[in-house]
């Protein structure tokens, strides 16, 4: 029963990723200079977002009960779910080379994390964006708290709409993540999202962004090979 509870908790939040990053998708498909494409676009957006938020709560909340209860966790370390990949999906999915090293200027749309290295720090298993942008968030905290409890206060770090992506207060987040010190980090945020935010978080550190590897396990949206 324990496969079949990770599987459906990794899935969970998979679909919510996939929510965000479709989302994104469809923004980047409308022809910005149609005045109606983009009043529809806008409209869609709105309509979609405020769905999306709802799923991303009571996903989370489902999520967080089904753990609480069965003592399951989705970030063990221990169990590998690629193998139970639903057959119905196989055609689209693909297994990536793991040991393969990514940077930062690439598209992770529908793609699933492995693990990341961070000069000495590695870390592997990763199931989720949300926990590999969670681990990574731990060791900068472990490197310098200073600096890291000072990340709500950072420009870098909130949006142009003047929203948060670091906050003290969980309350004035769409999604909270808890991390050390007494943070809390937005995780409403796509794959490339959460990407865009590990390269500021890298600047606000002084740290190359090169020195930041990340290595994927599926394309989950790979071109169905053609049969010859």
């Amino acid at each position: 029963m324990t496969d079949r509870i990770l599987s459906i908790l990794e899935q969970l939040e998979q679909t919510r990723e996939d929510l965000l990053a479709l989302s994104d998708d469809i923004w980047l498909s409308i022809d910005h200079n149609d005045s109606q494409a983009l009043e529809e676009g806008v409209a869609f957006k709105k309509q979609y977002n405020a769905k999306v938020a709802a799923f991303d709560v009571l996903a989370g909340e489902l999520s967080a009960l089904v753990q609480q209860f069965t003592a399951v966790k989705l970030d063990a370390e221990e169990a590998d779910l690629d193998s139970n990949t639903p057959q119905g999906h196989e055609r689209k999915v693909h297994a990536l080379d793991q040991h393969e090293p990514h940077g930062l200027d690439e598209d992770f749309t529908f793609k699933r994390p492995y693990g990341f290295q961070l000069e000495e720090v590695a870390e592997s298993n990763i199931k989720t964006w949300r926990r590999l942008y969670e681990l990574f968030c731990r060791h900068l905290a472990e490197r310098d708290s200073a600096r890291f409890a000072g990340l709500p206060d950072d420009p870098r770090f909130i949006t142009r709409r003047g929203n948060p992506i670091f906050s003290r207060d969980p309350q004035s987040l769409r999604s909270a993540m808890s991390l050390p010190g007494g943070l809390y980090a937005e995780v409403n945020l796509s794959a490339n999202h959460l990407r865009d935010q590990m390269k500021s978080l890298l600047d606000a550190y002084g740290i190359n962004r090169q020195a930041l590897r990340l290595y994927l396990r599926q394309d989950r949206d790979a071109a169905p090979e053609l049969s010859l």
